[in-house]
């Protein structure tokens, strides 16, 4: 039964009453989910290992596009003896990325109503 003084004339409960039902609501949510939990019956667990694991598959590198590679020509013809192998190992690394990279752009499809990202404004 509703204590008399916690309804307003109008007979709504007042603000007092319905900020208390909400704290007990956040009280009360976590206790009832452990509730709930621990009345679910677990899972029989299973061994820890399995007898015979199988081997995780290394991964293998990609195969370097063509068109890295021939990008990696040309830095080698231009700049190959400003450069140490460890250097145009790691260009070769940037340029294969790169290419993957405008692969990827290339393969989204933009509709003819797609706007840019921003807007620019010249005021």
């Amino acid at each position: 039964m509703i204590p008399k003084n916690s309804l307003r004339a109008d007979g709504r409960t007042s603000r007092r009453r319905f900020t208390k039902s909400v704290a007990a609501a956040f009280v009360a949510a976590p206790l009832a989910s452990a509730l709930v939990a621990a009345q679910k019956p677990t899972a029989p667990k299973e061994s820890a290992a399995p007898p015979n694991p199988a081997p995780t598959p290394t991964p293998t590198p990609p195969k370097p596009s063509p068109v890295a590679e021939a990008y990696a020509e040309v830095a080698r013809a231009r700049f190959g003896e400003q450069t140490t192998p460890e250097e145009f190992a790691k260009i070769k690394r940037d340029l294969e990325a790169s290419v993957r990279t405008t692969e990827r752009l290339r393969a989204f499809k933009l509709k003819n109503g797609d706007e840019p990202d921003f807007v620019f404004n010249a005021d």
